[in-house]
């Protein structure tokens, strides 16, 4: 008896492992559930905050859509053109997020106080609108980040941009999908 226990006990124990479950198959038409967006204004104020080959430097500037040449540019605060980005360039477009020591928390943490250590526990969300494009001239990907303070504005730029650069929404990011495989058999 105490045999017959023992094995149906380890039988048990080993089909527990055999069994997986199905993975769910992904659906091929979803309909986006998300509320009709405003189409953004023709020039956004944005600071620059890395990302592009060459331009190293942060800045304050303006993002501007160049719907005649069909590319997204930045004009820094003497109003020249900086960079552009064509939009059959761009990957994907959507918002990012750091999580940075506010200027308050980091100001209060250095004064030589007791406690005064535990504001530099005080926690800022900065968000950036975050596009990754493909550089045809160096042939090299990249990810331009740009600063906008206005979450509506930066919610209207990245869906005006999504639809202007003919991306596929996945949430609230827009991304050009990799063209399917040619399978031969």
């Amino acid at each position: 008896m105490k045999k017959l226990l023992i094995i149906l006990a380890f039988s048990l124990f080993i089909s527990a492992f055999t069994v997986s479950a199905q993975p769910r198959p992904t659906e091929k038409n979803q309909s986006p559930k998300t509320s009709p967006q405003t189409a953004a204004p023709v020039s956004v104020q944005a600071k620059y905050e890395g990302g592009m080959f060459g331009f190293d430097k942060k800045e304050e500037g303006a993002l501007k859509f160049d719907d005649l040449n069909e590319r997204f540019v930045f004009f820094g605060k003497d109003q020249k053109e900086k960079f552009s980005i064509p939009y059959e360039a761009m990957l994907s477009v959507y918002t990012g997020t750091k999580s940075v020591r506010s200027g308050a928390g980091t100001a209060v943490s250095v004064i030589p106080l007791p406690g005064a250590g535990l504001a530099g526990l005080i926690r800022e969300k900065r968000r950036y609108l975050v596009i990754h494009f493909s550089d045809a001239d160096v042939e090299a990907r990249g990810v331009a980040n740009f600063k906008i303070e206005n979450e509506q504005m930066r919610k209207a730029v990245i869906h005006t941009l999504g639809a202007k650069a003919k991306l596929t929404q996945r949430g609230d990011a827009y991304v050009r999908p990799r063209p399917a495989p040619k399978t031969e058999f």
